[in-house]
Formats: C-alpha cells, structure tokens, sequence
C-alpha cells in the first residue's frame, strides 16, 4: 500500500515558523509528483506546493511564495514544507499528497493526485 503520514502542525504565533514533515511508504518518492495542499474552515482545498516530475521544479501558490519552502528526502522517503513568516490565513489542515499528473494536468489539480495523507492541523494565532 501507499501511504503518506504528515505531521508537525501546531499552534504558532504570527511570525512563526513551523516545519510540517510526510513519510512516504510504498512507492518511490522521486518518481511522483508530489504536493502539499491545505484546506482552511469554509474553504476550498487549495495548493500550496508541488515538486513536479514532470519538469523538475518547484511550485508555490502565491500566498505563499517567499515564506514557504517545499522539500524532500527521498532516502528517508520524507517530504517536507518549512512554514516561515506565518500569517492567520495559514491556519488549515496540511495535506500531502502523491500523483502521476498527466501532461494537460496542472499541479495545483486536487483531483490529479492519486494518495493523500490524513493531514495536521496548523494554527496560526496570537
């Protein structure tokens, strides 16, 4: 089975920084695109990041862009996201996530991505 286990949410100040971690079993971690989403209260599930297989690179939503770092071990089959400068709009469930994007696919498609972890809850909050 495939399988993706986040963790490292919490509870942060603005201006915090948090670091989220997902163990990857199951598959080989280089060989897929993989993301991390979010979803906030009332809100759609939207992209935060991606390593594409596709082209290499990496991606960031602009809400995040600059603050954010996206990485992974694939030796340790770890994928990572270093949350710096948080904001109260960064409170959501963290997902990662694992898929084979077809070439008409963008990254940030939810419905892309084949395995999803259960998710961590940051919380962004004086």
């Amino acid at each position: 089975q495939v399988t993706l286990v986040e963790s490292g949410g919490g509870l942060v100040q603005p201006g915090g920084s948090l670091r989220l971690s997902c163990a990857a079993s199951g598959f080989t971690l280089d060989h897929y695109t993989i993301a991390w989403f979010r979803q906030a209260p009332g809100k759609e599930r939207e992209a935060v990041s991606c390593i594409s297989k596709r082209d290499g690179r990496i991606y960031y939503a602009d809400s995040v862009n600059g603050r954010f770092t996206m990485s992974r071990d694939n030796f340790e089959k770890t994928i990572y996201l270093q949350m710096n400068s948080l904001e109260r709009e960064d409170t959501a469930v963290y997902y990662c996530a694992e898929g084979v994007l077809g070439p008409t696919v963008g990254w940030d498609t939810s419905a892309g991505y084949d395995c999803w972890g259960r998710g961590t809850q940051v919380t962004v909050s004086s």
